[in-house]
């Protein structure tokens, strides 16, 4: 009895704690093997600002293993160069299988390289891979290593080498080669690019209230909570000039200005991805002695994250947040080759159905450490009434 009212003690606050669980519901369609879905602001304002205390769900309640994306990498590739290369030699030395390759065709000049493709019948394998180089094919220098792999659809037969590489032979060591893969064909590459990164940035234009007060015109925007602010846009008729101020200490000059026919409009405030940590993003515009001017509405552009995961079975996945604020970020094998997924298509999923499990005002209300406290009084009140009632049960026994 007295264990189980302990008990009672510590999961009633945890209880409690883990009661304000919120979800949001994602419909399954398309034909490619992965999905992505991109957050939403209400999913921001209420989950971890890492968020870390995210999961996703299919509809038997499993968790399904996804990463986090948010940039799309675009490559200009400029110059090309290929060399295919002949097998010379493969053999077995201490249970670790080699295969030693020669360029076929050595040109008078050198052979300067950034990766190998490899080709292969092979499947259902991940091996790590030891790769060599030589100039005259006695000395050989190590190189790297690196993972092959041939699952389920998804592969990975090249080598990005870690600098440009010059070697005429190349040798590939594997241990332990149960699967006995072997290489159809093996070419050399010099492959410059540049590479692109665009990042998702996503419009809203959110609620907001205006407030006049000392020369100053306070704009309180509602809903920016965890996210990472690219810039806000101020709507406005008024002919104005004026500075303006955020809590990211950013202070520029905003300007809506017309003079014979032309006009010169600048009413955008900058961020480099800050992220707001209220509930309300207060922007400031100094008026002086001037009228406040007119606001007819906000824009906010704001970086985005999408959840990338394999689709399955399932016609509808769950996704729960704002459960833990002290979790840390779940770790999944698909975010070690989610550069290779990414070069795929994805089916571009969308979220629906956010509930929030509780008010948002009793969430923020709510005193975890009362509870508890309350929790610890009540079963300190009923240990009271057990101990008094054996007592009453069971009298003590007389002295001898």
């Amino acid at each position: 009895m007295l264990k189980k009212i302990i008990s009672i003690a510590f999961i009633l606050p945890l209880l409690y704690a883990n009661a304000f669980a919120h979800t949001a519901t994602i419909e399954n369609a398309g034909e490619n093997q992965y999905k992505s879905v991109r957050l939403t602001p209400e999913i921001y304002n209420f989950a971890n600002s890492n968020l870390s205390d995210i999961l996703i769900k299919d509809e038997s309640g499993e968790n399904v293993p996804y990463f986090v994306n948010n940039v799309n990498m675009i490559n200009y590739e400029t110059d090309k160069q290929t060399y295919p290369m002949t097998l010379i030699n493969s053999y077995i030395r201490d249970d670790n299988f080699y295969f030693d390759y020669k360029v076929s065709n050595i040109p008078d000049r050198d052979i300067v390289a950034t990766s190998i493709e490899l080709t292969t019948r092979n499947t259902g394998f991940a091996k790590n891979i030891q790769l060599y180089g030589s100039y005259d094919n006695i000395n050989w220098e190590f190189i790297q290593s690196d993972m092959l792999y041939s699952v389920e659809g998804n592969s990975k037969l090249d080598i990005e080498f870690m600098k440009t590489n010059k070697y005429t032979h190349y040798r590939f060591k594997l241990g332990n080669n149960l699967e006995k893969i072997s290489f159809g064909s093996a070419t050399l590459i010099y492959n410059y690019s540049t590479q692109e990164k665009i990042y998702f940035i996503e419009n809203i234009n959110p609620e907001f209230t205006v407030e006049e007060k000392e020369k100053k015109t306070f704009i309180n925007i509602e809903g920016l909570k965890n996210l990472r602010i690219a810039e806000i846009i101020i709507d406005s008729d008024s002919m104005f000039q004026r500075t303006i101020n955020s809590p990211f200490r950013n202070s520029r000059e905003i300007y809506n200005l017309s003079f014979n026919g032309a006009s010169y409009t600048d009413t955008a405030i900058a961020f480099n991805g800050e992220t707001s940590k209220n509930d309300i993003f207060v922007l400031t515009i100094e008026n002086g002695d001037d009228k406040p001017i007119n606001i007819r509405g906000i824009t906010v552009g704001y970086y985005a994250d999408e959840l990338v995961f394999e689709g399955g079975k399932s016609r509808k996945y769950t996704i729960n947040f704002g459960v833990d604020d002290k979790k840390t970020a779940p770790i999944y094998d698909i975010d070690k080759y989610k550069h290779e997924i990414l070069k795929g298509d994805l089916d571009r999923l969308d979220i629906q159905n956010v509930i929030y499990d509780s008010p948002m005002e009793e969430q923020e209300q709510y005193d975890y450490k009362t509870v508890f406290n309350s929790a610890v009084v009540a079963i300190a009140v009923i240990l009271g009434f057990v101990i008094a009632f054996r007592l009453r049960k069971n009298p003590s026994e007389k002295s001898v």
